[in-house]
């Protein structure tokens, strides 16, 4: 297995730009990992592979106002701070550009009242800054969207989930981006159980694997939660033969991060960091099927749909969107992988 077998070729005119409106009336490709075969719906028509019984995970995550844009101290030159977590107080890890000309010590004048002074210097940009004064810096930040949209975003709500709730995340988890409140309670109406957990997205769903060999690589960790109530429920529904239906790559590794630490045939709650890389040959102990979007090439999140659902469904399935000039990445349409 190597990094280059998670590559496609995709025109940049399907990288979708702006949301679509409303949110449920997106495309969602359904695929059948079991014969490979595939659908065109929109993504509303999602209740008719709904049953009465089945649980489906969300994603609570809301994103901060994390970029930061300001100037080297002395030389004036020109900064950006994206905040990935926090550290301790005052403390956060994040990404900085120009990253080799901030170093450790160098400082970041954000306005006149803040300033940020890099105390640890990590890879691919990562630093650790302490900032004079932390209670300001979401009011100076802006909404942190991903380098490959070009245009502004005019509504920030847009590019949060209708159901975000905890603030933490540096990215929104895209695949709940689709849902609308009246999509909701059609859902809730088919007899499904809505579950919310809550994991602080961060680097890997932008950031691209370099490694030759995915094992090498180091995923970001991010820190998530799941409460005692959805724990029992992810419990029962195991015992009882019923779906466990996750939307978005983030909820699959907090559910499967808690059912690989607790014991056999039981999903606890669960309060730390996850870390756990989901590469083809995982092993799934809790998911059944899985709502997405389309993921970047080379990326964690291609890597882990790809062990879901077999490497000929998915890369059949991305053919199949292009072909169907489907509208890509974070703004872009859903699949559904059953």
């Amino acid at each position: 297995m190597q990094t280059s077998d998670f590559d496609y070729a995709l025109p940049p005119e399907l990288i979708a730009q702006t949301p679509i409106e409303p949110r449920d009336s997106s495309r969602l490709l359904v695929l059948d990992r079991k014969d490979g075969s595939i659908r065109h719906r929109r993504f509303f028509e999602i209740t008719e592979y709904l049953n009465d019984g089945d649980l489906m995970v969300f994603n609570d995550s809301r994103v901060i106002p994390a970029r930061l844009q300001g100037k080297r101290e002395g030389s004036g030159g020109m900064a950006e701070i994206l905040l990935l977590r926090r550290a301790g107080e005052n403390t956060w890890e994040g990404l900085v550009k120009p990253a080799k000309r901030l170093q450790t010590g160098a400082k970041i004048e954000i306005g006149e009242e803040i300033t940020a002074e890099i105390i640890a210097t990590g890879k691919e940009g990562l630093r650790t800054l302490r900032f004079s004064d932390e209670t300001r810096l979401f009011s100076a930040g802006e909404m942190p969207l991903p380098p490959y949209i070009h245009e502004p975003l005019q509504n920030p709500e847009r590019y949060q989930t209708v159901y975000s709730k905890v603030a933490g995340s540096a990215a929104a988890p895209t695949a709940g981006l689709h849902f609308t409140t009246e999509l909701l309670e059609k859902i809730k109406a088919k007899g499904v159980h809505c579950l919310f957990t809550t994991l602080h997205v961060g680097l890997d769903t932008f950031r691209p694997v370099t490694e030759e060999d995915p094992a090498k690589h180091t995923i970001y960790r991010e820190y998530g939660m799941l409460n005692e109530a959805t724990a029992v429920e992810l419990t029962a529904a195991k015992k009882e033969g019923r779906r466990v239906i996750c939307v978005g790559t983030t909820s699959v590794r907090l559910v499967e991060q808690a059912a690989l630490v607790s014991p056999p045939g039981e999903i606890r709650p669960f309060q730390d960091w996850v870390s756990l890389f989901i590469l083809p040959g995982h092993q799934f102990k809790a998911v059944d099927a899985l709502v997405t979007n389309f993921h970047l090439p080379k990326s964690t999140l291609l890597m882990l749909v790809t062990a879901f659902a077999g490497k000929d469904n998915i890369m059949q399935a991305y053919r199949a969107a292009i072909d169907q000039r489907y509208r890509f990445y974070s703004f872009g349409d859903a699949m559904l992988i059953l």
